[in-house]
């Protein structure tokens, strides 16, 4: 649909037919648009305030109102339907607003008939310019530039002064020229009152024995064009003979010519655009339609891929809790060793037999050490493999997107060479050309179908290979998590349970509340009563808040009369600590209601990428074969 009728109650037929109507009412006289013969006065505008216009403001309100995009649709129709009026119906009768002067204009001042010739285009003739000798024997005077600042000082404007030179030098006479328009014969003419008014005209020129030293001018006529001196030799160059009413005449039909080519061109322009207007309104409901269904597909697909990177972190987080355990258990038997062989060396024990079974004990607890660091180490690669695997995933995203945004731009195209078949239809019966056009385009037309089939299927192929990929990062990301200990939180990279209240503000509550020997207790008491609060599915302490764009989102509500009753009782750090773990759980296990470990890089406070956790393992294995080393 046109921009110009959007979001209407009637469609775009309706409003045509309405436009169609005013226009009539305008031509049969119905709705009066003239209020003199030279104002007007847009009927459509009645109740407002009322404001009178010249013909060139009564079009371009017109023009301004039926294009704008704040008014109704209604109220443009009106007012597209003046603009045809006024552009075919007052254009002759207001012809003298076209003209900032005309002859009639400037006849009214000055006695000059209708019929007398003068050159054109419009000069003046100014005579007695001071000159004087030079050493060359050659006589100087004035500059044309300083006589036209002068002229153009006292309101003449002219265009150009030249000063007239013959074989002596400076002649004292010189040629002023005007505009060739009704306003330069107004100047022209000002230009000669002026000089008459003072006595310094042509007749006073030719009368006076003695000229003095002020400048005398006319206006050319006849006379001076036919004459043989300097004055007729450069007017006869330069200009013709015209008589006002010729030249008025001359005007007219060059303005009726105009006109009438004008309104022949706006028919047919009206005509083309109306078939474009048809077409355009087809061609954006299809595109409508087909963001409808790309925007359908985009988001089945997110879905799909939200499913399978929750499958994936459930993956990994099983992973993970296997290896803690394993871990914590190789650690205590380490340590039970080691603190048994303190002791044998401590009571310098001499049984061979015990010293043989310490000795297969530290052998058993050396080949652990090495599987676990078999272990770590098929972690790390597997870590390696699948940052890779997160790379080609990448690139393959930006592949699918370039197949996306091909396949939307020859959509487009495609629609935009059916929509021009459409115009050529009905231009082919007038011009052989056109069908030929046509026919290359309805080829190619066909071409961009095959290739949009190509693109579709390959985007395919990259949508199966996306998923495939992104599985293969999530268990990846599972397995770096199970192979990193919980709650070392020294360590840069490491694992932090979410949802977790941390309770070391509930101890610093307790001590300033309890004494010290019940204080411990307490917090520790206080802490377990609210991670049960936090489990409760039926306490939601949030609120929704929308910001400018729309976009929805939840905070804790500050006004909830549980955190009300523990910032009073117990402090705004307790009060922070149950706020935060009530976020981290909504955020990552609203529905189970229990705490979930992520990837965590502590010292930025953020959740770690895979790249960042693979990279720390990789250091933790370094560090640790470098120990045993030494």
């Amino acid at each position: 649909m046109p921009r110009n009728f959007e979001k209407s109650d009637l469609s775009w037929s309706e409003l045509k037919d309405y436009e169609y109507k005013k226009y009539n009412q305008l031509k049969k006289g119905d709705l009066k648009v003239e209020v003199s013969e030279t104002a007007y006065r847009c009927p459509f505008c009645r109740g407002k305030k009322e404001t009178d216009y010249l013909y060139k403001e009564l079009l371009q309100h017109a023009s301004d109102v039926g294009r704008s995009r704040s008014r109704g649709a209604r109220e443009k129709a009106q007012h597209l339907a003046l603009e045809k009026y006024v552009s075919k119906y007052l254009v002759v009768k207001d012809r003298s607003q076209l003209e900032p002067g005309t002859s009639s204009e400037c006849l009214k001042i000055t006695d000059h008939q209708p019929d007398q010739l003068l050159v054109y285009p419009w000069v003046g003739i100014v005579a007695n310019i001071k000159t004087q000798r030079g050493e060359d024997g050659r006589y100087v005077g004035e500059s044309g530039s300083k006589l036209r600042d002068e002229f153009r000082s006292k309101g003449f404007n002219p265009l150009k002064v030249h000063p007239l030179w013959s074989r002596r030098g400076h002649s004292g006479f010189a040629v002023v020229e005007f505009n060739k328009d009704w306003a330069g014969f107004k100047n022209a003419i000002m230009f000669e009152k002026s000089f008459e008014v003072d006595h310094h005209g042509k007749k006073d020129f030719y009368a006076v024995k003695n000229l003095g030293d002020k400048l005398y001018g006319w206006i050319a006529r006849d006379d001076d064009y036919n004459s043989k001196s300097l004055i007729g030799d450069h007017l006869r160059k330069n200009g013709d003979l015209k008589t006002v009413s010729g030249k008025e005449a001359e005007d007219q039909r060059k303005t009726s010519t105009l006109v009438t080519n004008l309104t022949r061109t706006l028919e047919v322009k009206d005509m083309r655009y109306k078939e474009m207007e048809m077409k355009y309104l087809e061609t954006s409901t299809y595109l409508d339609l087909t963001m409808e269904q790309m925007d359908e597909m985009n988001k089945s697909r997110n879905e799909e891929i939200r499913k399978m990177q929750q499958s994936a972190h459930d993956h990994f987080q099983k992973i993970y809790l296997e290896h803690e355990k394993a871990t914590s258990q190789l650690e205590a038997q380490k340590m039970q060793l080691e603190e048994h062989e303190k002791q044998l060396q401590y009571r310098e024990a001499k049984n061979e037999t015990e010293r043989k079974k310490l000795h297969s004990e530290k052998i058993m607890n050396e080949r652990a050490t090495l599987e676990q660091k078999k272990a770590d180490e098929k972690v790390w690669r597997l870590a390696q493999v699948h940052k890779e695997e997160k790379e080609k995933l990448r690139r393959k995203i930006i592949e699918l997107q370039k197949g996306l945004d091909a396949k939307q731009a020859l959509e487009l195209e495609i629609e935009q060479k059916r929509g021009t078949i459409q115009v050529m239809k009905h231009m082919r019966e007038e011009n052989v050309e056109v069908q030929e056009k046509m026919d290359a385009i309805i080829k190619e037309i066909k071409e961009k179908e095959e290739e949009m089939d190509a693109v579709e299927a390959l985007n395919q192929s990259l949508i199966v290979r996306e998923r495939k990929s992104n599985d293969e990062l999530q268990e990846a990301r599972k397995e770096l998590i199970n192979s990193l200990k919980e709650g070392r939180t020294r360590a840069t990279i490491g694992v932090k349970r979410m949802g977790e209240i941390d309770n070391r503000p509930f101890l610093a509550a307790a001590k300033a509340k309890f004494p010290a020997e019940e204080a411990d207790e307490k917090g520790l008491e206080l802490c377990s009563l609210w991670e049960e609060y936090l489990r409760d599915p039926n306490w939601h302490p949030f609120k929704i808040l929308v910001d400018k764009e729309g976009n929805c989102k939840e905070i804790i509500d500050v006004e909830d009369q549980k955190l009300k009753s523990l910032k009073n009782e117990y402090g705004e750090q307790v009060h922070n600590a149950v706020a935060l773990a009530q976020s981290e759980m909504n955020q990552y296990n609203p529905s189970g209601r229990y705490t979930i470990p992520e990837l965590w890089n502590f010292k930025e406070n953020r959740k770690a990428a895979l790249k960042e956790g693979a990279i720390h393992l990789l250091n933790q294995w370094r560090v640790n074969r470098k120990r045993k080393r030494n």
